[in-house]
């Protein structure tokens, strides 16, 4: 068997306190240690799984070889240089940067380095999305809601950084096209920054994708739809669940007719029991021992989703807030 991997987690808030949790439960690896800019919190977490509570981040990073970053998206840049010029292999909570720059800087400090840097796009380890990929072949209309209540995490940045990109990071991998318009708008409700936006995307191929991302509706839904010439998908991520209908390979379409109904069949595939957060943490593990080549989800991969992002962001149609009341 490998020897365990040293392992730390930086920032333990909602999503950093589950990496550690997920890594604690791991017998290839050892969580060694956390740290958080709560000293209370990071002392929880670590008591929590028997590791210690680092008050220096340069304390634990020399302590471990690996870590996962999950600090809010404006201090990706800092603390992950810190740990990539530490030699470190990073996994970053998404999106890898709050700018395309600093997404950049990062990936270029990981080639550098010679060190794994992964994003946590963590739809892509969806049991859906893989199931997608296999039904998706020529995308000619795509719609995707992913709403949420406003929870607080990620107010730092906007709702297309936050929500919308993961999935323009699907999108990249259903469509890979170039994206040629852009035509949006986002509306600030609850913090300084866009929360909800949708926007409406064309491919040259002609393909077009209608986003709609907010973390201020009431209800919480993750759904993604594909109209293609012989196939309808509608992926609904939360219940794990797929209704696909398809039509005949054999059946003809007759211009001012329909075609006969008999011809379409209609089925729902359901997918539970697996952990996408443990499935990226093992594409993690194993791009770490396997070469920083066999990474899952690339610092490319995530400046893709980046470079979308702040053309969305650059281009977007934002009203003015209304005037404060005195």
């Amino acid at each position: 068997m490998s020897e365990r991997l040293a392992v730390g987690v930086i920032g333990v808030g909602h999503l950093g306190s589950i990496h550690a949790e997920k890594y604690a439960e791991r017998s290839d690896v050892t969580l060694v240690g956390v740290h958080d800019a709560n000293p209370a919190r990071a002392a929880e977490i670590a008591a929590r799984h028997g590791a210690i509570a680092a008050r220096d981040l340069d304390d634990l990073l020399g302590r471990v070889a690996a870590v996962s970053i999950a600090v809010p998206v404006a201090e990706h840049e800092a603390v992950g240089l810190r740990a990539l010029d530490a030699k470190r292999h990073v996994l970053m909570e998404k999106p890898l940067a709050d700018s395309l720059e600093a997404g950049e800087r990062l990936a270029a400090a990981a080639r550098t380095a010679g060190v794994v840097l992964q994003v946590g796009h963590i739809e892509r380890f969806n049991p859906v999305v893989r199931e997608l990929r296999h039904l998706v072949a020529a995308p000619r209309f795509v719609e995707c809601h992913r709403l949420a209540p406003f929870a607080g995490r990620g107010a730092d940045t906007d709702v297309i950084f936050d929500v919308m990109i993961h999935d323009l990071d699907l999108l990249a991998c259903l469509v890979d096209d170039e994206v040629v318009s852009i035509d949006g708008v986002g509306v600030p409700i609850l913090s300084g920054n866009v929360d909800i936006a949708n926007v409406r995307l064309r491919f040259s191929r002609g393909c077009v994708a209608n986003v709609t991302a907010s973390r201020v509706s009431l209800k919480r839904e993750r759904k993604l739809r594909i109209f293609q010439p012989d196939t309808y998908v509608s992926m609904d991520f939360d219940a794990r669940s797929a209704l696909v209908a398809r039509r005949d390979a054999g059946a003809v379409l007759a211009r001012g007719g329909p075609v006969d109904m008999s011809a379409i069949h209609v089925e729902t595939r359901e997918f539970t029991g697996e952990d996408p957060l443990a499935a990226e943490i093992d594409a993690f593990i194993a791009a770490i021992r396997g070469g920083t080549s066999s990474a899952a989800v690339t610092a490319e991969d995530a400046l893709g989703a980046l470079r979308l992002a702040s053309r969305i962001r650059a281009s977007l149609e934002v009203p003015d807030l209304p005037p404060e009341r005195s």
